[in-house]
């Protein structure tokens, strides 16, 4: 999927990219998962190519990842998890979640114009 990009309130520019899952243990569940990391490449897309295959299974040693945002109910239940080098505070947590409940809710503002383009990305600020 594409990457999002977004800048915290705390100044810090990260990279969000989608990953959605499906689980069965008796019926199916479907987990939307959000990998982030810090964002050094200036909105560059071409960085996700090296991290979007990195599972969550290990821990990953990026220096740039900050762990990942599982929501079980979107907008109701989610988990934050920090296994990276570095992690987001409680409130870039809740602000991180915050956005992605609002870019979530709201279709219109996700731009899917270009989608030929190769290594498009949104860019929501």
């Amino acid at each position: 999927m594409k990457p999002i990009f977004y800048t915290l309130n705390s100044n810090l520019p990260i990279m969000i990219i989608p990953d959605s899952q499906a689980h069965f243990d008796g019926h199916g569940i479907l987990t939307y998962t959000y990998s982030i990391y810090i964002d050094k490449q200036n909105n560059d897309p071409i960085q996700e190519i090296s991290k979007e295959t990195q599972l969550h299974l290990t821990k990953i040693n990026d220096p740039d990842y900050l762990g990942y945002i599982t929501f079980e109910q979107p907008g109701r239940v989610y988990n934050y998890t920090g296994n990276g080098k570095s992690r987001l505070s409680i409130f870039e947590i809740q602000e991180t979640v915050e956005f992605l409940n609002a870019l979530r809710n709201t279709p219109l503002q996700w731009d899917i114009t270009d989608l030929e383009k190769p290594n498009d990305s949104y860019d929501l600020k």
